[in-house]
C-alpha cells in the first residue's frame, strides 16, 4: 500500500525528487558523493515540475542535471529491494546519451556522465557504502576504456569504513537516522516544507492515481486473458470427452465444439500419445 503524503521520507523517490530539485541541495549531494567541488548545476526546463505523462512509466522521478563543465548527472532513489539495478544503470546510460546527442551529431559531443543510484539495500552484499564502476579492460584492469561513463551505486546499509564522514552522515540520514549535521538538518526541514506544499501534494496524489489506473488496467487485462484461457480449456476438455466416447467423427467433434478440424486432430493425437 502506498504511503500517505504526510508519511513520506527523504528515501521515498517522490520526496527525494522534490527535495533535490532545489539546486543547493542537489549540488551539496553531488559534492559529498563525488568528493569534488561543483560551481553550479543546471536543470532542464521540463524538470521544474514532475512530468505527469499519460503512461505512468513515463513519469520522471529521477534527477537529471549538468554542471558548468558539461558533466551530466542522473540520480535515482531506489527504496524497493530489487536485483535489476545493474541493467537499470545501463538503460539510464542509454537514455542520457540519447538526450545529449541530436540525430546526426558527432559522438565526440558526448560529455562525461554519472549515473548515481541511491539504494536503501546492498545490491552486491559486500557491505560497502559506495560501489563505483567504469569500463576497463579485462586483460589489463589498469587500462580504462575512456568512454567517460561512471556508474555509482550507493548503499545506505553499508558497514565498511569506506566513505567520508560527511557522506556517511548523509547515507545514515537517508536510511531513516536523525540528521547529524547542518546539511542533513536542512534536508529534513525541506522534507517538512514539501509536506506543507499543496502543489506537491496534488502532484503526489496525481502520481498515485496514475499508478492505480495502470494497475487496474493490468488487472482487467489479466482477467480477460484468464477468462479466455478458461474458455479455451473448457472447449478443449469438451472435445476430449467427445473424442473419447468414440461415438462422433472428427468432423462432428469440430462442428459441435467450434474447433477447426486441424485442432481436433491435434487433440486426438495428444490423447493417443498420452494413452
Amino acid at each position: 500500500m502506498e504511503k500517505a503524503f504526510e508519511e513520506l521520507q527523504i528515501k521515498d523517490d517522490f520526496m527525494f525528487g522534490a527535495v533535490m530539485r532545489e539546486p543547493g541541495f542537489c549540488k551539496q549531494f553531488l559534492e559529498r558523493v563525488l568528493g569534488v567541488r561543483i560551481s553550479r548545476i543546471n536543470y532542464p526546463d521540463y524538470q521544474k515540475t514532475i512530468d505527469l505523462k499519460a503512461d505512468a512509466k513515463g513519469i520522471r522521478l529521477d534527477i537529471y542535471v549538468w554542471d558548468e563543465e558539461g558533466n551530466i548527472y542522473d540520480i535515482d532513489m531506489q527504496a524497493s529491494e530489487t536485483k535489476n539495478i545493474p541493467k537499470r544503470t545501463r538503460y539510464y546510460q542509454g537514455m542520457v546519451d540519447l538526450n545529449i546527442l541530436k540525430k546526426g551529431e558527432d559522438y565526440k559531443r558526448l560529455k562525461r556522465s554519472f549515473i548515481i543510484f541511491v539504494c536503501t539495500f546492498d545490491v552486491f552484499e559486500e557491505g560497502r557504502h559506495i560501489y563505483t564502476f567504469e569500463n576497463r579492460c579485462l586483460q589489463n584492469p589498469g587500462l580504462v576504456l575512456g568512454d567517460d561513463t561512471v556508474k555509482i551505486i550507493l548503499n545506505t546499509k553499508g558497514t565498511m569504513d569506506d566513505v567520508t564522514p560527511e557522506l556517511k552522515r548523509l547515507l545514515d540520514y537517508i536510511d531513516s537516522s536523525e540528521p547529524e549535521d547542518e546539511y542533513t538538518r536542512e534536508l529534513e526541514r525541506e522534507v517538512e516544507s514539501v509536506k506543507k506544499n499543496d502543489k506537491w501534494r496534488v502532484s503526489y496524489m496525481t502520481l498515485q492515481m496514475r499508478y492505480q489506473e495502470k494497475y487496474d488496467e493490468g488487472l482487467e487485462q489479466g482477467e480477460k486473458v484468464g477468462r479466455q484461457i478458461g474458455r479455451e480449456e473448457g472447449i478443449k476438455q469438451s472435445a476430449i470427452r467427445m473424442l473419447s466416447s468414440g461415438k462422433l467423427s472428427n468432423e462432428e467433434v469440430a462442428a459441435y465444439s467450434g474447433l477447426t478440424l486441424e485442432q481436433v486432430l491435434e487433440i486426438k493425437e495428444d490423447i493417443t500419445n498420452y494413452e
